[in-house]
């Protein structure tokens, strides 16, 4: 089963002591699995914690973790002397540099970013922690849930897209064939015939490009964490087909082949979203 690096989760819950929590996981492609994080302020030591919820469950994708809390009843209000007398160091600095007039008054002070905090007990925390890891366990789940459903869509869309690719590349062949019976007959020497099947002949890259096509079937078939191993078979796939469209001379194999290159294209842009 395949698993895509897309998809949406969110959970809510009221946490006695703490209030009612909202927890919102959103991911997207990426190349490794990178975890970014929104929380409250006061809550930054919850990051590794969480993290380490996150990182068995994923192996790709960028995941953004928002957490919102509507507080219930706060800890003490903690008002941060050091970072006042900061800023009006710095604003008496101003004022003298620049001759600035006016004064801050307490009401400006208050307003200031981390002057004012609220502060729960480290105990109230981590009670507050277990009953969040719950609603976390929760989401977390939602969210595998939800890259497996979209996993599952992708693997049929790759599927009949290579599928397609196969019949492609028959047709192609065939066509190969009978337009080399028909040149040949009508050139002259040897040296003619073999001149122009050194400089048409895609005979190699239409069994490079189906051995490529076989073995991406077979990845899909067997699932896993398989995203980087399709881009790579992909763009080796593109390479094939942009070498049979520079060497190809005949119109209806030109054709196929362009097909043959807009079908790869949209595979490539999709194997980026699997994880």
């Amino acid at each position: 089963m395949l698993n895509s690096m897309t998809g949406f989760a969110a959970g809510r819950k009221d946490i006695p002591g703490l209030g009612r929590v909202t927890i919102q996981l959103k991911s997207t492609n990426h190349k490794f699995l990178e975890i970014v994080f929104s929380l409250p302020e006061g809550f930054l030591a919850w990051e590794e914690k969480i993290r380490k919820e996150v990182e068995p469950k994923f192996k790709r994708g960028r995941l953004l973790c928002a957490v919102n809390i509507v507080f219930a009843k706060r800890g003490r209000v903690v008002l941060h002397k050091e970072i006042i007398r900061q800023y009006i160091k710095q604003i008496s600095q101003l004022r003298h540099e620049f001759g600035l007039q006016g004064k801050a008054d307490i009401d400006t002070v208050l307003k200031l970013p981390g002057v004012l905090s609220m502060a729960e007990t480290e105990f109230e925390k981590e009670k507050a922690w277990e009953q969040f890891k719950g609603l976390l366990a929760g989401v977390l789940n939602d969210l595998v849930i939800s890259r497996k459903k979209e996993g599952r869509a992708l693997a049929g869309f790759l599927r009949s897209k290579a599928e397609r690719l196969k019949k492609e590349l028959r047709l192609i062949g065939d066509k190969f064939e009978k337009m080399v019976e028909e040149r040949t007959k009508r050139l002259a020497s040897a040296e003619e015939r073999s001149c122009f099947l050194k400089e048409a002949d895609i005979t190699e890259e239409l069994e490079r490009l189906s051995f490529h096509v076989k073995s991406f079937l077979a990845k899909l078939a067997k699932g896993g964490c398989i995203g980087k191993e399709l881009d790579f078979l992909a763009q080796e796939m593109q390479r094939e087909a942009n070498t049979m469209a520079a060497k190809s001379c005949h119109a209806g194999i030109t054709a196929r082949v362009v097909q043959v290159k807009s079908q790869i294209e949209k595979i490539r842009e999709q194997v980026q979203n699997i994880e």
